[in-house]
């Protein structure tokens, strides 16, 4: 890239893409949107008049072998993850690739050696936005003691609720053909989770289909094989155990989600007063220390409140500016393992050990 411009192609221009991917890479200097392949070339060509992308091309395969493409954000279902990584690799391209990693460890490990092998290319996975506020000082805070020594933490995650109904249509985490193992939003609570207090070193799960069969498509009835309510317990490698509870099909009246962090000197309260209201929910954080006689609010510095760059790390990082910490292949895969670590616990019912 001797006159230091960076040649972005997007394979997928869907929802996510178009709302943070395209908009935040236009906003890095230096950044031309240079093409766009999605599932036929009229959708591809659509896309780019929308978006103002230079060139639009009539599949994957022709994007990523033109030497015009310095780097690929992948926007597809995680069934298209791995052969499109590898695939960017060996071409030489710099790769982003859309959350969830892959379909399975499996493959997620398979993108890892290929980012090994490659180092002199950046790769990043998407990383979950729902923290991203008070992350870093929520880290800070468990990591200077202000917990303890972390005991148990009980995590409530309902931030795609609805009441059990048929009728809803077969969304792309409910197809086991797109999605492979990953279930609603578990892989993604883990990964925030995983930021704040470790590492699983254990995995114990029950769940459930609650609604049982959706209307696909074309109206057609589908049997669902991917849970819908998820009980979670797991045990931490630094000490301590985590309870996670996730669904979206027990109704409409409890906040998107509710966390807390209880140490052997503190604890720690986060939840989301105002859930309903559109958008990204607030985060509230309570604290108390074994001193106080109540908790009270936690209120992050400004110096500390953290927000979406994500296109800017991922540009920083093929300049050689910045690492990659949100999300590395490294992470990631490990976030993998645990999804595939509660698919094998809530199937067999026995406790399965991490790392796979």
């Amino acid at each position: 890239m001797a006159d230091d411009i960076i040649r972005v192609g997007f394979i997928g221009a869907g929802a996510n893409t178009g709302r943070r991917h395209i908009p935040g890479l236009r906003a890095m200097p230096g950044v031309e949107l240079a093409g766009v392949a999605n599932r036929s070339m009229a959708s591809s060509q659509r896309a780019a008049d929308e978006y103002e992308i230079s060139k639009a091309y009539a599949d994957w395969v022709d994007l990523i072998d033109d030497d015009d493409i310095d780097a690929v954000c992948i926007g597809t279902w995680p069934y298209m993850h791995r052969t499109l990584t590898l695939a960017a690799l060996e071409a030489g391209k710099h790769v982003l690739c859309e959350a969830r990693m892959a379909m399975n460890s499996d493959e997620a490990h398979e993108m890892l050696d290929a980012s090994r092998a490659n180092p002199d290319l950046i790769t990043q996975v998407v990383p979950p936005p729902h923290m991203m506020t008070a992350e870093q000082h929520l880290i800070d805070l468990i990591s200077d003691g202000y917990v303890g020594n972390v005991l148990h933490v009980n995590a409530r995650v309902f931030n795609e609720r609805g009441w059990p109904d048929t009728n809803t249509p077969v969304h792309w985490r409910h197809d086991r053909d797109l999605s492979g193992n990953n279930v609603m939003t578990m892989g993604i609570w883990y990964e925030n989770l995983m930021r704040l207090v470790g590492h699983a070193s254990s995995v114990q799960a029950q769940g459930q289909t609650i609604v049982k069969h959706r209307k696909n498509a074309e109206g057609r009835r589908v049997e669902m094989t991917i849970p819908d309510q998820l009980d979670i317990l797991y045990t931490l490698a630094g000490g301590g155990t985590v309870n996670m509870s996730v669904a979206t099909a027990i109704g409409t009246h409890q906040p998107p989600f509710d966390l807390w962090i209880f140490g052997d000197d503190g604890t720690i309260h986060i939840d989301t007063p105002d859930f309903t209201q559109p958008g990204s929910p607030t985060l509230r954080i309570m604290g108390g220390k074994r001193s106080d006689s109540a908790m009270s609010e936690i209120v992050v510095p400004e110096n500390k409140v953290g927000g979406w760059r994500v296109e800017e790390e991922f540009i920083n990082a093929i300049r050689g500016i910045e690492p990659v910490t949100r999300s590395n292949f490294t992470d990631s895969v490990k976030y993998m393992e645990f999804t595939d670590a509660v698919q094998m616990a809530w199937q067999s019912g026995e406790r399965i050990s991490l790392p796979l």
